[in-house]
């Protein structure tokens, strides 16, 4: 078994659903990074965003990752959407031996899908009125951020498939 299994992609591909069935099946520890980030600093991503500023978001973001996987235990971690567009993220998350990042590829039409019923739940979606105005953004979102999840190890394509389907492909992955 390897140490850890790294989930990534953008807001709403399934990282945090996939992860919750993998560490079940798994054994292993789940860690969704946001909540562990807003456990470690007691508050909301939103207000430490809106209290200190991107800037700082993402200097513990990368902080709480290292922690994570420098230590010597095995686990199935979800990041954040932009995690691994930031700072050499995405390299030292390809370093980790015996770790594997996998991209989770989710259409823009599909992701509009799953996030616009419950866009009042994501403040950086918050304000985008209709379903066309949601899909814009998120494709320009996916295009800027396309070359760092793509330095991924493993890319599985989640568009209309089961959860049940994608845990055994990314389990596949893992023997």
């Amino acid at each position: 078994m390897m140490k850890s299994l790294i989930l990534m992609g953008y807001m709403g591909c399934g990282k945090s659903a996939l992860g919750i069935q993998i560490a079940r099946q798994t054994s292993l520890p789940f860690i969704d990074l946001d909540q562990y980030i807003e456990s470690e600093e007691k508050k909301t991503i939103s207000s430490i965003f809106n209290e200190q500023g991107e800037i700082y978001f993402r200097k513990k973001e990368r902080l709480y990752m290292q922690q994570l996987l420098l230590t010597k235990s095995n686990h199935v971690i979800s990041l954040g959407g932009g995690t691994p567009c930031y700072f050499d993220n995405i390299d030292f998350l390809n370093r980790q031996e015996e770790s594997l990042t996998v991209f989770l590829k989710t259409s823009p039409k599909e992701l509009t899908q799953r996030l616009y019923a419950q866009k009042d739940l994501r403040p950086i979606i918050a304000h985008l009125e209709s379903e066309e105005k949601l899909e814009e953004y998120i494709a320009k979102h996916l295009f800027e951020r396309m070359p760092f999840y793509q330095k991924a190890n493993k890319t599985i394509t989640t568009d209309h498939k089961t959860i049940d389907s994608l845990v055994d492909e990314i389990l596949g992955l893992l023997t």
